[in-house]
């Protein structure tokens, strides 16, 4: 039987194209469905042995078989049709894992455990008595199996639907930091302007050069262009980093953009978008000024993308299951931010870790890159883009 549920796991894992851990979820539930099919078949079987006169010739079992798996199989594809992803992996945590292994374990063991100590009074001492308790607890572990997968669907299909209001509220924020940005552009221009009209009419070179200088000042210290090699990073920090200059916050990145080319824009703009918003969020309830920092850090080692936040906070910060607890008075639809970007880590097979320390809060997410080939040692920054603000 080992056997058979190894055959099962390898023969979806290469022919399903899933991960391992989605092959094994699959096998788990394919076995015990075989297992229940099985037990069926043989309760008919058992009807015909036991007929009068007994039916037992070959054409009449092989009819039996072929009509009981068909009629199952049938069923089972249909109720589990909807309520399959609609994306190719289902993408099964190691713990989901676990938990689906230990419900198909314990409902083999004990359908099959009256044929290894006969005599348990939950089976009886009768050999119908057996089948019937096997084919009744089979059905159970199905019944069970199922629920399970529908409660996993469930949550699924709600988690993302936090995650999609979580996005439309992210959107509308840019969307007023794209306008704050534009006025701030407009008040640029207006002042540039004067600037000008005064150049012109000085005709001291040492004045005229000191205006030169704090121009060139004005503009190094409102310069937001990034230039990192993603130019879905370039517009997320740019955008993060006028809103950062408004209200007083300093934020440093030291990112290679090159490194993310196997991702989709959508998924980098969640991560850098919503990890950054948690940090400015935190850094806004810091009175001092000189205390609001923010630094972001991504590069390569040992054929993984290691990107970094690390932010200033004061008080205290309550993590939860690896990552903080919100602070807001409506929990409920608040806290989607970071367990986006760990639900994006999961799906390219990464993984999050949040630490705090010395009032540093450290969000590192750590994902494999697919071609080794494209890989570059994070000592290696020559490619990579420093920017100050």
């Amino acid at each position: 039987m080992t056997a058979a549920l190894l055959i099962m796991w390898g023969f979806i894992y290469l022919c399903a194209e899933v991960n391992w851990r989605d092959a094994a979820y699959y096998a788990i539930r394919s076995f015990i469905i075989a297992e229940f099919a099985s037990s069926c078949e043989w309760q008919f079987e058992l009807l015909l042995i036991n007929h009068e006169p007994p039916i037992t010739s070959y054409t009449a079992r092989i009819l039996v078989l072929v009509i009981c798996y068909g009629i199952l199989f049938t069923i089972f594809d249909f109720v589990y049709y909807h309520y399959h992803p609609k994306e190719k992996d289902a993408l099964i945590t190691t713990g989901e894992l676990i938990s689906y292994a230990f419900i198909g374990l314990a409902v083999f063991v004990m359908s099959n455990l009256g044929f290894i100590v006969p005599g348990l009074p939950i089976y009886g001492n009768y050999s119908d008595q057996i089948y019937n308790a096997r084919t009744l607890v089979d059905l159970s572990g199905v019944a069970i199996m199922y629920t399970y997968h529908i409660l996993r669907m469930n949550m699924r299909i709600r988690y993302e639907l936090d995650s999609v209001h979580n996005i439309l509220h992210n959107q509308y924020v840019q969307y007023k930091q794209a306008r704050d940005a534009i006025e701030m552009i407009n008040y640029k221009y207006h002042d540039l302007k004067h600037h000008i009209i005064v150049l012109r009419a000085e005709e001291n070179t040492e004045k005229r050069n000191e205006y030169l200088n704090q121009m060139e000042a004005d503009l190094l210290n409102y310069e937001a262009q990034n230039k990192t090699g993603n130019t879905v990073i370039d517009v997320v920090l740019t955008m993060k980093t006028i809103y950062c200059q408004k209200h007083g916050i300093t934020i440093t990145s030291v990112i290679d953009g090159t490194l993310f080319k196997f991702m989709n824009a959508m998924d980098i703009s969640s991560i850098f978008g919503n990890a950054l918003d948690n940090a400015i969020e935190c850094e806004t309830k810091i009175a001092s000024k000189e205390k609001r920092l923010i630094h972001v850090n991504a590069h390569s080692r040992k054929n993984f993308l290691i990107i970094l936040f690390e932010n200033y906070y004061e008080g205290e910060i309550h993590l939860g299951t690896g990552l903080p607890v919100t602070t807001k008075a409506d929990s409920q639809f608040h806290g989607y931010g970071l367990k986006s970007v760990q639900y994006v880590a999961q799906k390219y097979g990464g993984a999050v870790d949040a630490s705090a320390s010395d009032h540093w809060f450290h969000l590192k997410i750590l994902i494999p890159i697919p071609d080794s080939s494209t890989a570059t040692d994070s000592d290696n920054n020559s490619k990579n883009s420093r920017s100050s603000f």
